[in-house]
């Protein structure tokens, strides 16, 4: 069962969406951190067998040129200026299934990936 991507409730200043169940899963982690000011940051940075990778973490800090989406019950989703352009269009989903759990990331700029699916070129 493939979850459709929700619309941001901001006008968006990047092209990355959660999945409902993405965005379940965020609201849940910070629910359990018991901190609202971190924001689910996005990046994606040198390194891999492929290139790039990508990097998902809570961050507390807004850089300059950031861009910030938010997709409602206060998931906000963060993306450095230099990574927008490599993550226009990418879809966050979370799988929770017997053979995978964790986020995965659906990105219609990435040309091909490695073996192990990590990193993307």
């Amino acid at each position: 069962m493939t979850d459709t991507a929700i619309a941001p409730t901001t006008t968006a200043a990047h092209g990355v969406t959660l999945t409902d169940a993405a965005a379940s899963k965020v609201r849940s982690l910070l629910t359990q951190e018991g901190r609202d000011d971190l924001r689910l940051r996005v990046a994606v940075q040198p390194g891999g067998c492929s290139g790039l990778i990508y990097q998902l973490y809570f961050d507390e800090r807004t850089l300059d040129g950031d861009a910030t989406v938010e997709f409602g019950d206060g998931v906000e989703v963060v993306v450095d200026k230099m990574s927008v352009p490599y993550l226009d269009g990418a879809a966050i989903d979370f799988e929770d299934t017997i053979q995978k759990q964790g986020f995965t990331i659906d990105n219609p700029n990435a040309s091909g990936s490695c073996a192990c699916g990590d990193s993307f070129h």
